[in-house]
């Protein structure tokens, strides 16, 4: 982004007055760092730098484009230079751009492309095929596959053909004439062997695959399982489909942290980064999360209000109750964090219920324990005596423990029944523990303050 700003306004100055001239730098400069520089410019602007761009070096460009822009660009763009572009893309790249056009701009764009480069269209059409958070959403056509029958010197002719389109040659994967995955070779195979050598006697049968449908989040943990730069995706009767390439599980990496953190932050998730997002799709996606979680509110208010005759007894207990109802909101909020991570990277699953549920008592115990002390000591420089030390000891006990134990336990059970463990966002639990942190709090000085208040007020 630095650089964009440092050499936006001059690139914008030459598109201006010579615009062939624009093609010169594109050796100097990389299509991740000009997408920052069409970030920085006008609509109008950057779909022009486009257009004068060659189609490779321009694919490579709209390619890093978030897809907002994409769409704006290819209305800027018209259908002939859009379609040139779309031609040149990667084939997941292509479908995914494909998917977030308006059907009045789509079909055209098809159309035009079915004319000029008829296997990219089918690429697109294939690909669309499938959701865009399965494997078969990610994956990529253009691989480089290669016949058991082959000798490895025809491998390597096969690799130098397909190389230029092909998103990796490495792993070069092994498929029979119709199309199923019998093996992979890696490049150091390919050199190490003889080249007069049979592919089918040097390749790697065990070959670890994905199908079409898998959620990516998994997709994910498998290729971090088995360290794999790619993985193949294989249709249910054997026949390979296409790869996943790291690349783009960096990029769902991103997406689903994205996602979890606006989730916990108590919002719907927003796809579109901060700028890009109008100021109405955050009022949608934020305001029915506040809405419930206000109502949420009304039940803390209710229990305070059912215990109305014990704060007007003994006022003072009013001083607690945000310090109190803190603590359990902070030690949910600690363990639900610490749940979902565990869910997300596969270190924890629903049949680890007892061992969470064993893990998050103990936790609490010990933390409200600590809490306790702090309290006391509070209640001391307060002078309050020892009635409410104790019972501020021991609701700050009670509540770090219920905050533990529903923060660790509630993304278990979303998980369970096929939610998102991202929705139980740290705002709900704190609620929750409020409520019922207010309602522990107000019942122990019931029982433990109000008798002694009374045996107080009866005496000489």
């Amino acid at each position: 982004m630095r650089l964009a700003r440092l050499i936006g306004p001059e690139l914008e100055e030459l598109l201006i007055e010579n615009p062939s001239e624009v093609r010169e730098l594109l050796d100097e400069i990389h299509p991740a760092d000009i997408a920052d520089i069409l970030s920085e410019l006008s609509d109008e602007r950057a779909a022009q730098l486009l257009v004068q761009l060659p189609p490779d070096y321009a694919a490579q460009v709209f390619e890093h484009v978030n897809e907002g822009r994409q769409e704006i660009f290819a209305e800027r763009m018209g259908v002939e230079s859009t379609t040139l572009i779309a031609a040149e893309m990667e084939a997941d790249e292509r479908a995914d751009f494909f998917s977030i056009l308006p059907p009045a701009l789509q079909q055209p764009i098809l159309a035009n492309l079915e004319r000029i480069d008829p296997e990219a269209a089918e690429e697109v059409e294939e690909l669309n095929r499938w959701p865009d958070n399965s494997a078969g959403g990610l994956m990529t056509t253009e691989f480089v596959a290669v016949k058991p029958r082959h000798t490895l010197q025809e491998a390597i002719e096969e690799i130098r053909r397909r190389a230029e389109s092909a998103a990796t040659i490495d792993p070069v994967y092994v498929v029979t004439d119709d199309g199923r995955l019998v093996g992979l070779l890696t490049l150091r195979d390919l050199f190490v062997a003889r080249p007069h050598d049979a592919v089918k006697s040097v390749m790697r049968e065990n070959v670890i695959s994905v199908p079409p449908d898998m959620d990516q989040e998994e997709v994910a943990r498998q290729l971090a399982k088995y360290d794999f730069s790619t993985m193949a995706v294989v249709a249910a009767d054997g026949r390979m489909l296409g790869v996943i390439t790291s690349d783009d599980i960096l990029d769902v990496i991103h997406q689903e942290q994205a996602e979890d953190v606006q989730k916990m932050g108590a919002m719907a998730p927003i796809e579109q980064g901060y700028f890009d997002a109008s100021f109405l799709t955050y009022i949608k996606k934020r305001a029915p999360w506040l809405a419930v979680l206000f109502v949420g509110g009304f039940f803390t208010t209710t229990a305070m209000k059912h215990f109305d005759g014990i704060l007007r007894a003994l006022t003072h207990l009013a001083f607690y109750v945000p310090l109190l109802i803190a603590a359990g909101g902070n030690s949910g909020s600690q363990s639900s964090t610490l749940v979902i991570r565990g869910l997300a990277v596969g270190e924890v699953h629903s049949r680890d219920f007892l061992r969470v549920l064993r893990r998050e008592l103990g936790q609490g115990v010990v933390l409200g324990t600590m809490l306790a002390c702090f309290g006391v000591l509070r209640v001391a420089i307060a002078g309050d005596g020892a009635a409410v030390a104790a019972l501020v000891a021991l609701t700050l006990i009670a509540i770090v423990v219920m905050g533990c134990v529903v923060g660790g336990m509630l993304p278990l059970l979303l998980h369970r029944i096929g939610l998102d463990p991202a929705t139980s966002s740290a705002p709900f639990i704190a609620t929750l523990v409020d409520v019922c942190g207010i309602v522990i709090y107000l019942k122990l000085a019931q029982l433990v303050l109000l008798p002694l208040a009374g045996h107080a007020s009866a005496g000489p």
